[in-house]
Protein backbone atom coordinates (compact mmCIF):
# COMPACT_ATOMS: atom_id res chain seq x y z
CA UNK A 1 0.00 0.00 0.00
CA UNK A 2 1.66 3.55 -1.05
CA UNK A 3 1.66 6.17 1.70
CA UNK A 4 -0.11 9.19 1.31
CA UNK A 5 2.00 12.11 0.64
CA UNK A 6 2.32 14.73 3.14
CA UNK A 7 0.29 18.44 2.51
CA UNK A 8 2.98 20.79 1.02
CA UNK A 9 2.97 24.35 2.77
CA UNK A 10 2.06 26.98 -0.29
CA UNK A 11 4.73 28.85 -1.24
CA UNK A 12 3.03 31.99 -2.83
CA UNK A 13 1.45 34.06 -0.03
CA UNK A 14 -2.01 34.90 -0.68
CA UNK A 15 -3.15 38.61 -2.09
CA UNK A 16 -4.66 40.79 0.40
CA UNK A 17 -7.04 42.86 -1.57
CA UNK A 18 -7.24 46.63 -0.12
CA UNK A 19 -10.85 47.01 1.28
CA UNK A 20 -10.69 50.74 0.54
CA UNK A 21 -9.57 50.33 -3.02
CA UNK A 22 -12.32 47.64 -3.91
CA UNK A 23 -14.91 50.35 -2.33
CA UNK A 24 -13.49 52.47 -4.70
CA UNK A 25 -14.25 49.93 -7.87
CA UNK A 26 -17.56 49.76 -6.86
CA UNK A 27 -18.18 53.41 -6.18
CA UNK A 28 -17.02 54.01 -9.42
CA UNK A 29 -18.56 51.62 -11.11
CA UNK A 30 -21.92 52.29 -9.55
CA UNK A 31 -21.11 55.87 -10.51
CA UNK A 32 -20.88 54.84 -14.19
CA UNK A 33 -23.34 53.21 -14.80
CA UNK A 34 -26.16 56.07 -13.09
CA UNK A 35 -24.79 58.85 -14.27
CA UNK A 36 -23.61 57.65 -18.15
CA UNK A 37 -24.97 60.36 -20.88
CA UNK A 38 -27.52 58.88 -22.52
CA UNK A 39 -27.03 55.16 -21.44
CA UNK A 40 -27.26 55.51 -17.40
CA UNK A 41 -30.33 54.58 -15.32
CA UNK A 42 -31.15 57.50 -13.94
CA UNK A 43 -30.44 59.83 -17.28
CA UNK A 44 -33.26 57.17 -18.99
CA UNK A 45 -36.00 58.26 -15.72
CA UNK A 46 -35.07 61.64 -14.72
CA UNK A 47 -33.72 64.89 -17.40
CA UNK A 48 -29.98 65.24 -15.84
CA UNK A 49 -28.04 68.04 -17.51
CA UNK A 50 -25.24 67.01 -20.06
CA UNK A 51 -22.94 68.93 -17.39
CA UNK A 52 -23.63 66.80 -14.47
CA UNK A 53 -23.78 63.56 -16.43
CA UNK A 54 -19.87 64.40 -17.83
CA UNK A 55 -18.86 65.44 -14.39
CA UNK A 56 -20.09 62.07 -13.30
CA UNK A 57 -18.48 60.04 -15.54
CA UNK A 58 -15.24 61.47 -15.16
CA UNK A 59 -15.36 60.91 -11.23
CA UNK A 60 -16.53 57.58 -11.99
CA UNK A 61 -14.06 56.37 -14.30
CA UNK A 62 -10.88 58.22 -11.92
CA UNK A 63 -13.05 56.22 -9.22
CA UNK A 64 -12.52 52.99 -11.00
CA UNK A 65 -8.90 53.57 -11.98
CA UNK A 66 -7.93 54.83 -8.47
CA UNK A 67 -9.15 51.52 -7.33
CA UNK A 68 -7.78 49.05 -9.93
CA UNK A 69 -4.30 50.48 -9.66
CA UNK A 70 -3.52 49.32 -5.94
CA UNK A 71 -6.20 46.60 -5.70
CA UNK A 72 -3.89 43.64 -4.41
CA UNK A 73 -1.54 44.57 -1.94
CA UNK A 74 1.94 41.73 -1.78
CA UNK A 75 2.05 40.76 1.87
Amino acid sequence: MAKAKKEETNSKPRPRISFLKALFILLGADIVLLFAPGLGILNSVFYIGEVISWSALVIGVVLLVAGFRGLFGKR
